[in-house]
């Protein structure tokens, strides 16, 4: 379960959100060109100084109306730098046709969204906008290429365009509608977030990927709830066979333990002899099992299950990867570990007032 949230995350972090943006500050509220970062170069600078940051990138967003003979569509149209964002974003792993990058005025566009306008490649395609001055754009581009989430909405509304070349048209040099940044350990994201928000200026907002991604991260909190409601029952079950089997060997033994009461054991001397025996078997099992439960676990996080011919199917999802990790995670195994002790010793009491039941005479007599 841990090991498919931090896929699910880490995959949905790749494919375009980053580990976290910065924005003008009234610019998610609001939108429009009113409210872009109009210099680059000033948080470019703060961000090159904070080693933690693996790459970050600027993205120019507009939208507009695409048409060909037949079909036409609205389309959020993005500038970015496709060499920056194939080192953030699985945007290029999730290309389906044509090419990933160009200088010219290609298009590299959702697949849904090209299914809609019924293009192929090397067909051309009208664009109608604005740039950030609010002048009239108008331009003709080509379908050069193709990609695929599994986002629906994202597949069918979007394009990109290589940052050069959308600067020139949409006069948009040195401004950003946000920028994205990719941290190397997604665990310090918060820290580094906050050694950012030092250094920026009052009109400028970071968000980390928990506040862009709200509504998954509630999700993963549900099915984390389900989660451990299916392992508690998983737990229960494994109580009350272990329980059963303790019961069945302890009243198997009763002439034994009346032998015991006779020659002068007491109630409790009994008692330490079933939870020693007990603890001594769960001791075994465990010794047995963690080293190799573990090694499964850490073997399958760094080389995760993968289900040939799935990709295509995880990608509908939402999923680049059809990758299934483990999550090798010492506190979980540990907390594991310790339930299971526990569920084990708490087994042995109902056969312990079981044997105490009987008086010497009755335990040596029964069949």
């Amino acid at each position: 379960m841990d090991g498919s949230h931090n896929s699910m995350l880490k995959n949905s972090l790749d494919v375009y959100t980053g580990s976290m943006q910065i924005y003008q500050k009234e610019y998610r509220d609001e939108g429009g060109y009113d409210y872009l970062i109009y210099d680059n170069q000033k948080i470019f600078k703060i961000l090159n100084t904070i080693k933690e940051i693996d790459s970050f990138s600027s993205r120019v967003e507009t939208f507009g109306i695409v048409s060909t003979d037949n079909e036409s569509s609205a389309i959020m149209l993005t500038g970015i730098d496709f060499k920056k964002e194939s080192q953030i974003t699985k945007l290029k792993s999730a290309q389906r046709s044509g090419i990933y990058n160009s200088d010219s005025n290609c298009l590299y566009m959702g697949e849904n969204l090209a299914n809609k306008l019924k293009l192929t490649q090397g067909d051309e395609i009208s664009f109608v906008g604005s740039a950030i001055d609010y002048s009239f754009v108008a331009d003709i581009f080509k379908l050069c290429g193709t990609f695929k989430t599994g986002m629906f909405e994202f597949d069918s509304t979007s394009a990109f365009l290589n940052r050069t070349y959308f600067d020139s048209l949409f006069y948009s040099q040195n401004t950003s509608s946000y920028i994205a940044i990719k941290v190397n350990d997604l665990e310090q994201n918060n820290k580094i977030a906050l050694e950012i928000r030092s250094k920026l200026d009052a009109e400028y907002r970071l968000y980390t990927w928990q506040e862009l991604m709200k509504a998954m991260v509630e999700i993963m909190k549900v099915d984390s709830i389900f989660g451990y409601i299916s392992m508690g029952l998983f737990f229960l079950v494994i109580f009350f066979v272990i329980m059963i089997y303790g019961f069945i060997n302890v009243s198997s033994r009763i002439k034994e333990f009346g032998t015991l009461k006779s020659i002068g054991l007491s109630d409790f001397d009994i008692d330490k002899l079933l939870l020693f025996e007990m603890l001594i078997l769960t001791t075994a099992a465990i010794g047995i099992a963690l080293p190799l439960a573990g090694y499964a676990s850490y073997y399958f996080e760094i080389h995760p299950i993968i289900i040939d011919g799935m990709s295509d199917m995880y990608k509908d999802y939402g999923i680049i990867s059809d990758a299934v990790p483990t999550s090798f995670d010492i506190f979980t195994i540990t907390w594991n570990t310790l339930t299971i002790i526990t569920l084990n010793l708490l087994s042995i009491i109902y056969p312990i007032f079981y044997v105490r039941s009987f008086t010497p005479i009755e335990a040596m007599k029964h069949v």
